[in-house]
């Protein structure tokens, strides 16, 4: 995705949907910040040039080679932040795994069949019985509202 030379001020929001890209180029553009966001599911992205003004997302340590190349850095090699030694691993909770988000990004995903806050709650949402009691506390109101105000309506 070259996008040098396009006189971009900030980076777009629209940006997010191009996840998929594996070389961006934003060289040659007035940036003078990158939100921490902005490469929130880069997965894929392994070469990313950026205005010297700037710094490759997620530092040095997110990417295997770090060099400048006249105005603007390249950053290559995108490294997943879960592959370090033990004492330098991210802190997942419980029942989740840690799973590269972009450069220098993680996100803990839950192990099957934990979900919820902090993987806390194993097994499925009770559909069955959420329905149930949502079903039956909207038929018993409505019932009730309709023969409470069955005799405020007019008959013609």
């Amino acid at each position: 995705l070259d996008l040098s030379n396009c006189s971009l001020h900030d980076v777009s929001p629209e940006l997010a949907e191009a996840t998929t890209a594996i070389v961006l180029d934003l060289t040659e553009n007035p940036l003078t910040t990158l939100p921490s966001g902005s490469f929130v599911g880069f997965t894929h992205l392994q070469l990313l040039a950026v205005p010297l003004a700037l710094e490759c997302p997620g530092g040095s340590d997110a990417w295997q080679e770090v060099t400048v190349d006249g105005s603007s850095w390249l950053c290559q090699g995108q490294r997943n932040p879960c592959n370090v030694s033990a004492e330098l691993a991210w802190p997942c909770p419980e029942n989740s795994m840690c799973a590269s988000d972009g450069p220098g990004l993680i996100q803990c995903l839950c192990d099957s069949p934990f979900h919820g806050y902090k993987c806390l709650r194993e097994g499925t949402f009770p559909v069955l019985l959420f329905g149930g009691i949502l079903g039956t506390a909207s038929i018993s109101l409505s019932l009730l509202l309709w023969g409470t105000q069955r005799r405020k309506a007019k008959t013609p």
